[in-house]
């Protein structure tokens, strides 16, 4: 991979979770060495910090379908500035988190740098989960379920209407990879998306590699390139104990190396998320180190 500038954005917000400590996130994969080992692939590094974030004891949840969605909704147009900015000026955002509600800004900010381009920006979505119910669908009321479905679409409209278009992804760009866990009102809401789904059966049968072959063809193909957004909770909980919605059968090391490999050989990343990591719930910083080799692998670490 060429040499890159990467600008590395914390983003401590655990509203859109049911259980805490995601808002420690950010600090674990530093601690972990994510900043010098990027710098020692060769890339430019500039950290700038972490945003400033309320905590849910200075708050109240507000709507019930919808909780603390204001809140969440100003952290993440506060990232879309700051990751706009970082892509305006040739750099790529890193951005840690925090739970994935964070991912309506930063895909924003893709999205708006691209539409500078005359393009649409591809998003490849990689989770365990779909997070595409809506404030109507939803069972717990918790928005990091909902990013995806304000991507695609219009609610909650407060995520929806973040950038300069809504929706802000084209679903043919978009691609959901190592999905098995979905709500039943949720499985219509992706049926009738348009976005591409390769769930963990999809994964077992054919394998990664041709897997990711096809996902990053449907979000490369015509666009101004791809933003990759990565919850940890993804890979299989043996290997990542510390989030906190874990479901078991996900990605194995291997697999997810290979994905985040071949997101490296495409060339077409142009900013990438690092998600829903909670040390509370860690074995010895296991999940913010293999976020961390993780990360690396897209920014083209190899193994020889």
């Amino acid at each position: 991979m060429p040499r890159r500038r990467v600008h590395i954005i914390g983003v401590p917000l655990d509203l859109g979770q049911g259980r805490r400590g995601v808002d420690m996130g950010p600090s674990a994969l530093r601690i972990a060495g994510l900043d010098q080992r990027i710098a020692a692939l060769g890339h430019t590094i500039v950290d700038r910090g972490d945003l400033h974030v309320p905590i849910p004891e200075t708050r109240t949840p507000g709507h019930a379908q919808k909780r603390y969605v204001r809140e969440i909704a100003r952290v993440c147009q506060r990232l879309h500035h700051m990751a706009l900015a970082s892509l305006i000026d040739g750099a790529l955002p890193l951005v840690l988190g925090g739970d994935h509600s964070i991912g309506a800004g930063s895909v924003a900010a893709a999205s708006d740098w691209a539409l500078g381009q005359g393009k649409a920006i591809g998003l490849l979505w990689i989770d365990a989960h779909a997070d595409m119910n809506t404030p109507e669908s939803t069972i717990s009321g918790n928005v990091h379920g909902m990013p995806m479905s304000a991507l695609v679409g219009t609610e909650p409209h407060e995520l929806a209407r973040l950038g300069a278009r809504t929706p802000t992804v084209d679903p043919a760009h978009t691609v959901l990879v190592g999905i098995r866990d979905l709500d039943e009102r949720e499985k219509e809401i992706v049926r009738r998306s348009g976005v591409h789904v390769f769930t963990m059966t999809d994964i077992d049968r054919q394998g990664m590699a041709a897997i990711a072959e096809r996902a990053i063809a449907l979000a490369g193909s015509g666009t101004a390139g791809m933003h990759v957004s990565f919850d940890m909770d993804v890979c299989d909980p043996g290997i990542a104990p510390g989030v906190g919605t874990p479901v078991r059968g996900g990605l194995d090391f291997r697999e997810a190396h290979l994905l985040m490999e071949m997101v490296a050989d495409s060339g077409l990343l142009t900013s990438l998320d690092i998600v829903e990591i909670n040390p509370i719930l860690d074995l010895q910083n296991t999940t913010a180190a293999l976020g961390t080799d993780l990360a690396l692998s897209a920014l083209g670490q190899k193994i020889i």
